[in-house]
């Protein structure tokens, strides 16, 4: 569990470096007062650059594993062009990993393969994603296997090998996307082989 609550209020999160997919500026990460969190605070990306092909994010330090579960809350607290939150795992660089994210503006959750910059989807599910309310992300990377989770309720599973390596893990926005993120868990799984 990232310790949120030890960070210090409007500097960038301690232990994480800033990146960005695509084009238009960097993302600006940086840690707020939230009443409604759990500790009292988040970490908000708060940029509002209105490129539409932009992927700010933020990666915890010191981080590697191929097989891993990582759990988010998030709340979507503002954007014209998108609404979005999203962890990336089997994180090679900015241009290369898989991510899940839901949409507060479409109304889904969707599972990407990242490639070269490019983004593909592999899996999804339509569904209610309230802005300006917490809601938890879950990914689940086993071997092959991606489980994604919404609101600790399985939406589906993804078999893809295009990215089998140990990787990094990174929280992820899109556009002019005003995220926070209060949580962020991670667990190393045991390596799941061919699975």
């Amino acid at each position: 569990m990232i310790a949120i609550d030890q960070m210090k209020r409007g500097s960038p999160p301690t232990g994480f470096t800033f990146a960005r997919t695509g084009g238009g500026e960097d993302g600006e990460w940086s840690v707020v007062e939230d009443r409604t969190a759990t500790a009292g605070q988040a970490i908000e990306q708060i940029s509002t650059g209105s490129t539409d092909y932009r992927f700010p994010l933020a990666i915890p330090d010191s981080f590697s594993a191929a097989d891993v579960a990582v759990e988010i809350r998030f709340k979507a607290v503002a954007g014209r062009i998108d609404q979005a939150a999203g962890i990336a795992v089997r994180l090679a660089d900015p241009d290369n990993y898989y991510v899940a994210r839901a949409n507060a503006m479409e109304d889904n959750v969707r599972f990407y393969c990242v490639v070269n910059g490019r983004r593909e989807q592999l899996g999804g599910a339509n569904l209610k994603v309230t802005a300006n309310t917490w809601h938890t992300l879950g990914l689940r990377a086993e071997g092959k296997r991606f489980t994604i989770s919404y609101d600790g309720k399985m939406l589906f599973n993804v078999i893809d090998k295009t990215f089998g390596e140990a990787g990094g893990v990174a929280l992820w926005t899109k556009a002019d996307s005003v995220t926070r993120f209060e949580q962020l868990k991670i667990t190393t799984l045991p390596q799941a082989g061919d699975k």
